[in-house]
């Protein structure tokens, strides 16, 4: 090979390989955004899970409140403790089943589930995705009493979700007095239009509280989806958030529904998940930009 050719040859190798350790030393190729962890979202860690496994029984996590009562607003629905009305599917749900069959002798039948874990904290977050029956007559709900014994309506009541009559609202509520004149304040409320309310999926809904151990006093924020909905500070006399539970069931008619019946047919709430965390998802200081920024409960 000619002189010249061969130092031609020579260069272009040293070029490809001063090319090739240029781009080795180069960044790496930017992280879609996508994959990104989100800017201000800190790990939260479960201190309680229900489990829903098919082989667990729906009573490691629940107690069942049973009768046909009324149940105060003239319900007519009989909650039972039959495995049609609430079980756990192997996808790991906890299903809430209403069944309307008027042919049979007892025509309404539901469950009501109140949880053995309460709060027990001074502070944290209760999440549930959760996907609702949407139809007239038809009233789930999953929302927090105190442990019994306990006064209603004076030791409090939070109600995380609940619509009925399918109109697809949610109704986010703290409520401390009667259904009266005098106690018409004690109730706190901002209602919700979630038009795929009914989705597969679900929607996550979660309720933070922060209550100093010193005080009763305390502060709350509900959130659909994690966008604060409502605020609300807790009121002087009620029971502390430590000792609430949940309670999920699905009423049939009544007060609330104005009256109005299912049409026969089963009507399944489904639980995918359900844990307590010690901190809401973007951890105590995002807790405080939304109490911030929502909206206060206006009364009933």
């Amino acid at each position: 090979m000619p002189f010249g050719k061969r130092l031609e040859a020579l260069f272009n190798v040293g070029k490809a390989r001063l090319e090739q350790e240029i781009n080795a030393r180069r960044d790496p190729p930017p992280v879609p955004i996508a994959s990104k962890p989100r800017p201000g979202i800190a790990p939260t860690a479960p201190y309680y899970r229900a489990i829903f496994s098919p082989n667990t029984p729906v009573s490691h996590n629940f107690r069942y409140e049973l009768g046909a009562n009324g149940w105060g607003n003239n319900e007519s629905q009989n909650y039972v403790d039959s495995p049609v009305n609430s079980f756990h599917t192997h996808g790991n749900q906890l299903v809430i089943r209403a069944i309307a069959d008027t042919r049979a002798s007892d025509k309404y039948t539901s469950a009501r589930l109140t949880s053995h874990q309460t709060l027990s904290r001074n502070r944290g977050c209760i999440f549930v995705r959760l996907t609702p029956p949407c139809a007239e007559g038809i009233w789930p709900a999953f929302w927090l009493l105190p442990h019994e014994p306990f006064e209603w309506p004076t030791d409090g009541e939070v109600d995380i979700f609940e619509s009925w009559n399918g109109d697809r609202i949610n109704h986010s509520c703290l409520h401390w007095g009667y259904y009266n004149a005098e106690d018409h304040w004690k109730h706190r409320v901002v209602d919700t239009h979630i038009p795929d309310m009914d989705h597969p999926n679900g929607h996550v809904f979660a309720l933070a509280w922060d209550q100093p151990e010193s005080s009763n006093a305390g502060r709350l924020v509900w959130y659909i989806d994690g966008r604060p909905v409502m605020k609300a500070q807790l009121p002087q006399g009620t029971r502390r958030l430590a000792d609430f539970r949940v309670i999920i069931n699905v009423a049939i008619g009544g007060n609330v529904c104005a009256g109005k019946l299912p049409r026969d047919g089963r009507y399944d709430f489904v639980i995918h998940e359900m844990r307590f965390d010690d901190q809401p998802s973007g951890g105590w200081e995002d807790f405080g930009r939304a109490w911030a920024t929502a909206p206060e409960g206006h009364t009933m």
